[in-house]
């Protein structure tokens, strides 16, 4: 497809809606002869009246070229080697334009061969991210039919959907999230694909489907996204145990979480949910069934002990074997779950006293214990007596028990 070029009257993209820091380092790029555009994302995001997350540069000049040009960068990646250009905690991701046979039915394993802005347009997945954004004479230029795809709100892979799954699986769960964010309807050919090479899926790096999917519980949008995900079967084949209980009518306590998140508690400024919270989401509804199952059914209280260990099992079998969550995720995780035993135990005790525990992740569980308020009005008045205990300077912690100094300890006893 020729190049079509479409100007500010006609597309009334605000220049001073794109970050300025962007904009300085687009026009030191041109200043030092080098073509830089607003790349993906970002000018989508823009055209559709959305704040965009990130503003992405695509740019002529080769990666060792941006780092001589900016003292605040540094280059990442092996598979896909970029420049991050740091602004205090802010990042500008800069990537050179890039060519490759867009027409090979193979799994991209690098991806480094510089090219023209043409040929880096075609590798990318969806026409409306290939839009190129050009604030020197604030036009957007187009080669692949993504102005119009996306005026008419419609999902279509740039080149055929089939060769493009193939050659990176993740895209299909781009789609589904765009589908998800967006609500537009997806191109019948690209439709087909999707369930032809769904199982594709597994041959990806696990790393990042996972990112893609923490990225989706943070979106705003993840209860459509894994309603999307079950519904094409994505779900079975990544996280067997967990798609084998969202076919079963409990899984509306899930759709039911992450609806809440999505509408109550997205705003960044007044509930910034971290990651283990957002993943108690998906795992807190199986784990009431467990602990159901495994001792409420059989008359027997299990001690936090024991629930500990049970949460411990339940994550391993959503996640593995295809996810490996860090230590420190796993580990919040399980405290979250535990407590919520803690904050509504099963065996009930009249003049209960409130007892904050020596849990740096206590904090982050009263969050999730929030939303399932959200949902259980009735844990209302449960939520705000812990709220306060946790507040108040005199509220009783239980003391660390201290190692008694045995006689051998001793320094008297001390060999000479």
């Amino acid at each position: 497809m020729s190049q079509k070029t479409y100007p500010f009257e006609e597309h009334r993209l605000d220049i001073n809606k794109v970050d300025q820091d962007a904009l300085y380092v687009m026009e030191k790029l041109r200043a030092n002869g080098y073509t830089a555009y607003l790349v993906g994302g970002s000018v989508r995001d823009l055209l559709l009246n959305r704040k965009p997350k990130d503003f992405d540069i695509s740019t002529s000049a080769e990666p060792e070229q941006i780092k001589q040009l900016f003292r605040n960068c540094i280059l990442i990646g092996r598979r896909f080697r970029l420049a991050h250009i740091r602004f205090g905690k802010k990042i500008l991701e800069v990537s050179t334009f890039r060519s490759g046979d867009t027409e090979k039915d193979e799994l991209i394993i690098r991806d480094n061969k510089w090219g023209s802005s043409e040929e880096d347009v075609l590798r990318r997945d969806f026409t409306i991210n290939g839009l190129f954004y050009d604030p020197a004479s604030q036009e957007i230029i187009d080669y692949v039919g993504g102005y119009p795809d996306l005026q008419k709100k419609i999902l279509r892979t740039i080149g055929q959907p089939f060769i493009r799954f193939r050659q990176d699986p993740v895209r299909m769960l781009r789609l589904l999230k765009f589908q998800a964010r967006f609500g537009f309807d997806v191109d019948p050919a690209a439709r087909v694909a999707l369930l032809e090479c769904r199982q594709e899926i597994v041959k990806s790096s696990p790393a990042r489907i996972q990112e893609e999917l923490l990225r989706m519980l943070e979106s705003g949008a993840s209860e459509p996204f894994f309603r999307l995900l079950a519904e094409h079967g994505f779900i079975h084949l990544m996280m067997p145990a967990f798609g084998e209980f969202m076919e079963s009518p409990q899984s509306e306590d899930v759709f039911s979480y992450l609806k809440e998140v999505d509408t109550n508690f997205h705003d960044p400024s007044r509930y910034p949910l971290q990651r283990p919270v957002l993943l108690s989401c998906l795992v807190y509804p199986l784990m009431e069934k467990r602990i159901e199952t495994r001792y409420i059914d059989r008359e027997r209280i299990p001690h936090l002990g024991e629930i500990s260990k049970e949460a411990n099992d339940q994550i391993n079998e959503v996640f593995l074997p295809f996810f490996h969550l860090s230590r420190r995720m796993k580990g919040s995780l399980i405290s979250i779950l535990t407590s919520q035993y803690r904050l509504t135990p099963i065996e009930k005790k009249k003049g209960r006293r409130i007892r904050i525990p020596n849990d740096p992740e206590f904090s982050e569980s009263l969050k999730f214990f929030e939303v399932r308020c959200a949902l259980e009005p009735a844990l209302q008045s449960t939520w705000e007596e812990w709220t306060q205990a946790l507040k108040a300077p005199e509220t009783v912690r239980p003391r660390r028990r201290r190692r008694r100094r045995r006689k051998s300890d001793s320094p008297n006893d001390a060999a000479p």
